[in-house]
């Protein structure tokens, strides 16, 4: 991977839904989805910030306030993405535009969605973009290249 960012790295951001699993806890159990301020409304603690941290920080939290409130004694808590930020796939495609973000994407599937290189593309050569911390930084990448959520995917013309 190019950036070295997996997507176990994944930071949550508002919008995000996640599912949360306390084991034997039903009713602390579902799917959330973190509102316009990053946070999650759970039932019996209430907010739980959850924007800029990882899912597996998100579930230390949630069983941190747990135990807190004296809820539960040794409360085991899971949390996993169901939707991630999304990609865009810019220049010479068929329909360019912003994609919904699936686990174990690449260049290449990510131009398919995009319906296809258009007449005018250098298929097989394209500019991924991603923002790191508060970087961003522009990588020559391969159709195999893994992308990321929020990556950008730049198909350049072919001179002719």
């Amino acid at each position: 991977m190019t950036a070295g960012i997996s997507v176990e790295g994944y930071r949550l951001e508002p919008g995000n839904r996640v599912r949360i699993v306390v084991f034997n806890e039903p009713n602390l159990s579902g799917d959330f989805t973190l509102d316009s301020i990053g946070n999650i409304t759970l039932p019996l603690i209430g907010n739980v910030p959850g924007s800029g941290v990882t899912a597996r920080e998100l579930a230390d939290r949630i069983a941190d306030q747990l135990k807190r409130q004296h809820i539960l004694q040794d409360p085991n808590v899971s949390v996993e993405v169901q939707t991630f930020r999304p990609f865009y796939v810019l220049g010479e495609v068929r329909e360019p535009g912003e994609f919904p973000y699936t686990s174990g994407m690449t260049v290449l599937s990510a131009i398919a969605r995009a319906g296809g290189y258009d007449y005018r593309a250098r298929e097989g050569e394209v500019v991924l973009v991603r923002v790191v911390g508060q970087e961003q930084t522009e990588y020559r990448a391969s159709e195999l290249t893994p992308i990321l959520p929020g990556d950008i995917v730049k198909v350049l013309e072919r001179r002719f």
